[in-house]
Order: C-alpha cells, then sequence, then structure tokens
C-alpha cells in the first residue's frame, strides 16, 4: 500500500516521461477506458438498418453541422480521459452505440485525436438498430494479434429470435505485455425484470470467452469493459461472473470488481428518474491485480465526470449532460460517463 499511495502522488505531477518514485523505481502508465458514445449515427440511411430511427435521422435541418459537432464532442471527451494523469489519451478503449467504421473513422480523424494516430477494430453486429461495439487503439502502444465477434443468441417470451450486439474480443501486446480485452453491450432493460435473463444469457457468453482464455494461459491478462445495462451488484455480474470488490478477495481465475465499490458509495454512469446507475464498468482477471509491477498491473479505476460532461440546469440536472433531447440535439455530450483504469509497469 505505501508503493501505491507513493506512485499516486507521483502520478499527479507526471508527464508521458516516466514516473520516478522514491526508492528509485521508475513506472509507465496508460489508461485504458470505456464510453457509451450515444448513437453515434451517421447522416446516410442505410436501407439494411432500422437506423431511420435514431436521433440525427430524425432531424429535418442541419444534419451534418449537428453531426460534425457531435464527432468533435466526442473526440473532446475521449481526449480528455486520463490527460489529467498521463498527459496521454487512452492507449486503449472501448466504445458502443456506434453505427457503423465510417463514424469511427471520422471520430479518429477529428482534429483533437488524429495526431494519436488510432487504429480501429469493429465488427458489423445483428442488432436490430444496427449498433456496434468497437476498440480503439493508439497504434504506437497496441499491437492487435487477433480480433473476433461472437454473437449473443436470446429469445423473447415467444422463442422469437432478439438481435442485439456481438461481443467484441481482441488480444494483443500493450507495450510488449500480451492482454486481452472483451467490449459488451449487453441487451438493454427494455420490458423490466423481464428482461434480466438475457443479460444473464450475455454474462455466460462473457464468462464462456474468459474461460477459453484461461484454457489456454490460466494466468491471461482480461478486461472486460463496457455498458452492461446491469449493476456491479446484479446477478449476471456477481453470480455469472463471479467477481469480487476487494482485490485481497481474488482468487486464482476470478475477477475483480473496482466498480462495485464505486456503486455502493452512490456514484453511477447514467441516471433516470433521479436514481443512478452503474451500468459502465471495468473488470479485470486476476493477473491484473498482483503485486509485480515487472509487466503491466492495475493501479486505479475511475469515472471520468467532468463538470462540463454534467447537465448544469432544468429537469435533469446533475444528470449526464445528453446528446440527444426531444427536441433534437442540444450540444452535449452522451446519457453515459465514461469509466477508465489506470495501469503502471516497472521499467529498468
Amino acid at each position: 500500500m505505501k508503493l501505491l499511495k507513493c506512485i499516486m502522488v507521483l502520478l499527479l505531477l507526471s508527464s508521458l516521461s516516466p514516473i520516478k518514485a522514491q526508492a528509485k523505481k521508475t513506472y509507465k502508465i496508460h489508461t485504458v477506458a470505456f464510453y457509451n458514445l450515444e448513437n453515434l449515427f451517421d447522416t446516410i440511411n442505410d436501407p439494411t438498418k432500422f437506423d431511420e430511427s435514431s436521433p440525427i435521422m430524425e432531424l429535418k435541418t442541419n444534419r451534418s453541422k449537428v453531426y460534425k459537432e457531435k464527432i468533435h464532442n466526442m473526440a473532446k471527451v475521449i481526449a480528455d480521459i486520463g490527460f489529467t494523469d498521463t498527459h496521454n489519451t487512452p492507449a486503449l478503449i472501448g466504445v458502443s452505440e456506434v453505427e457503423n467504421r465510417e463514424v469511427l473513422e471520422t471520430l479518429i480523424n477529428d482534429s483533437l485525436l488524429y495526431k494519436k494516430d488510432y487504429g480501429i477494430i469493429q465488427y458489423p453486429s445483428p442488432d436490430i438498430r444496427g449498433i456496434d461495439v468497437a476498440l480503439l487503439y493508439q497504434k504506437n502502444l497496441f499491437i492487435p494479434i487477433s480480433s473476433s465477434s461472437h454473437e449473443l443468441k436470446i429469445y423473447d417470451d415467444n422463442r422469437k429470435r432478439v438481435f442485439t450486439r456481438d461481443q467484441l474480443l481482441v488480444s494483443g501486446q500493450l507495450d510488449g505485455d500480451l492482454i486481452h480485452i472483451i467490449v459488451n453491450h449487453w441487451p438493454s432493460r427494455r420490458g423490466g425484470i423481464n428482461s434480466n435473463p438475457k443479460r444473464i444469457a450475455a454474462a455466460k457468453l462473457t464468462k464462456h470467452l474468459v474461460d477459453s482464455l484461461q484454457i489456454i494461459d490460466p494466468y491471461a491478462k482480461v478486461f472486460i469493459m463496457g455498458d452492461l445495462n446491469d449493476d456491479p451488484t446484479s446477478p449476471s455480474v456477481k453470480d455469472v461472473l463471479k467477481t469480487k470488490r476487494k482485490k485481497t478477495k481474488v482468487r486464482f481465475k476470478g475477477l475483480y470488481n473496482p466498480y462495485e465499490n464505486f456503486y455502493r458509495n452512490g456514484l453511477g454512469t447514467t441516471a433516470y428518474r433521479d436514481s443512478w446507475s452503474l451500468f459502465d464498468q471495468i473488470m479485470m482477471t486476476e493477473p491484473w491485480v498482483d503485486k509485480d509491477f515487472s509487466t503491466y498491473k492495475f493501479f486505479k479505476a475511475g469515472i471520468f465526470n467532468a463538470s462540463y460532461l454534467t447537465q448544469k440546469s432544468g429537469q435533469y440536472k446533475g444528470y449526464p449532460y445528453r446528446s440527444w433531447g426531444y427536441e433534437g440535439f442540444t450540444g452535449g455530450y452522451s446519457d453515459h460517463f465514461p469509466v477508465y483504469v489506470y495501469v503502471i509497469k516497472e521499467i529498468k
């Protein structure tokens, strides 16, 4: 704990240059994040998707202007996540609610991000609205080795197929360290308690992916991130993934969820009817939380809820400043706050 406290103080003074601890230990730091981009659609009607119901397609005028502003707003948030402590944008960031690869290409070429040379990993999903998950990565920091999209097959009460988002699995090297990232956007809560089995099924698919990685390497370093539409204490997370809220309680092949403590302290990433939920989470396998910093390890988790991301007035004062309202584009950002973790590694 003394080492971590020392590093925490030094992080506040750090830049891209290595962190130097009092014991003459030097560390590198990166941000890994997730952000629900709230209906990031383009202005073109795709006849193969139900995108005509998207907020931007419902606008009668100024679609191109709004699209550019929405893109720039998303780029600003991504550029700011973790920047105060690391003086860099996220090395890796999972995103959800994106229509296609084209909107992501526009995003990473925004003036705030293009110098970072982000790569994109994205697969079209069968979601009825046509929204996907994706992973953005800085090419000079992360080298993808493999990626795959995993279909979630769920059904309604009439045994009719419900088409939802695939789960994205990416394996690669972060500064030479082999890591794995699973990006999720689990089924919505539409239907109330009757929707719970859909997210239970999503959690089982995620668990299957983790198990598959751990069969190959029991010490696989895996991040599970996404908008789960469930809280850290929901059955899908606690009973299926069997996460722990304390690092000391995580056993071999177990999962640590730092966001459970945030939730128990009343914090959230999205709000509805004056109630906060913490649907956006980043969980990790046990090797991320041991004390051997010769490879990248978890250091700290956070919710990026900067002041400008919060609604300042009106009925939804204090809520995330969302992009879309009843009257169209609000000039805001997203109805979710992003989440992030810092990873650090000792360098000789």
